[in-house]
């Protein structure tokens, strides 16, 4: 486990840097390089695991994290003193600018520049990018799911679709890869959920769907009192299942991936998927502590992927599953 601060929001560290370099208005490669700057920052994990593709993708990764970043953290960051109103109208306002750039325009806005440049490189959907982006508007006023199937329209636009704009980036060309991509998005939102209950609690917002809650008998006092006791336990060992589940569906498409993208997704997948573990060895204790992976685990797992062999992706069979976490959750 390990004590996290938060960095500053992405609006403030783009201004600083710009501010450093001594103008507004910044080249292709610069934005590229600020979204770089904003993943490094701010996703630990995946920014550790997009180290391991070709150098020619990975700035392609870097403007896809940037753009959703700042976005998230234009709804979301708790340094940015803003109400619900301000947050919708400066995302909204941001979102018509990339609905401009992503039909020919141009902006002088570095996160934009770069990952427009990516999606009409790429061809990435434009129907994801709206998506996206319609899922972060609802952060600005919905605050409970009551259901699963509720929960999952907001995490197709957070998180699956994410997974399915980087199909493009790592070639993946498998009829099934984008539905696999989605299945890993998800598992990786849900694993953000479980991990940051507590957070998500000061921002007025639980992720965790109420009739999970009204099933295990967890109510909106406990979450008030900070307060993780057996049922609670209960409730999050059974969405730590549930996230399991995507894991291991999504493991489907680490064979659908050309040999230079395997290795990165192999690690952001297994990383991931072992905070749920650290949840776990914490006693579900959320609100007392923030799960993390060591460095020193990144670099065993990191290191431990780079020696499979890249003919394995073409010779498993389609069942076959390697160990990227404990099987079941808790009962």
């Amino acid at each position: 486990m390990s004590r996290y601060r938060h960095p500053p929001p992405s609006q403030t560290l783009v201004r600083s840097w710009l501010v450093d370099r001594g103008t507004a208005i910044v080249d292709l490669d610069t934005s590229y390089e600020l979204c770089r700057r904003l993943n490094a920052a701010h996703g630990r994990t995946y920014y550790f695991a997009t180290r391991f593709l070709p150098p020619a993708r990975r700035r392609h990764v870097h403007a896809l994290y940037g753009f959703a970043r700042y976005a998230d953290d234009l709804v979301d960051h708790l340094e940015l003193p803003w109400d619900a109103g301000r947050r919708a109208r400066a995302l909204g306002e941001w979102a018509d600018e990339m609905s401009r750039c992503i039909a020919g325009g141009e902006t002088d806005d570095p996160v934009l520049k770069a990952a427009a440049h990516t999606i009409a490189t790429l061809d990435i959907r434009h129907d994801d990018v709206r998506a996206f982006l319609r899922s972060m508007a609802m952060d600005a006023h919905v605050t409970r799911y009551p259901t699963w199937a509720a929960l999952s329209e907001y995490v197709h636009g957070s998180a699956a679709v994410i997974g399915s704009m980087l199909v493009p980036i790592l070639g993946a060309r498998h009829p099934r890869a984008r539905e696999r991509a989605m299945d890993l998005g998800v598992a990786f939102q849900l694993t953000n959920f479980l991990r940051d209950v507590g957070e998500d609690w000061d921002r007025g917002r639980i992720y965790l769907p109420l009739e999970d809650l009204d099933r295990f008998g967890v109510t909106e006092g406990d979450f008030r009192a900070r307060r993780v006791g057996p049922a609670f336990a209960h409730l999050l060992a059974f969405e730590v299942s549930r996230a399991r589940g995507l894991y291991r569906r999504a493991e489907e498409g680490w064979w659908m991936l050309p040999p230079a993208s395997r290795p990165c997704v192999r690690i952001a997948h297994r990383l991931y998927a072992q905070i749920l573990d650290r949840i776990e060895d914490a006693d579900y204790q959320v609100f007392a502590v923030r799960a993390a992976v060591p460095a020193g685990r990144k670099a065993a797992v990191a290191a431990r992927e780079l020696l499979v062999p890249r003919a394995i992706g073409r010779m498993a069979p389609p069942g076959a599953r390697c160990d990227h976490g404990r099987v079941t959750g808790r009962a």
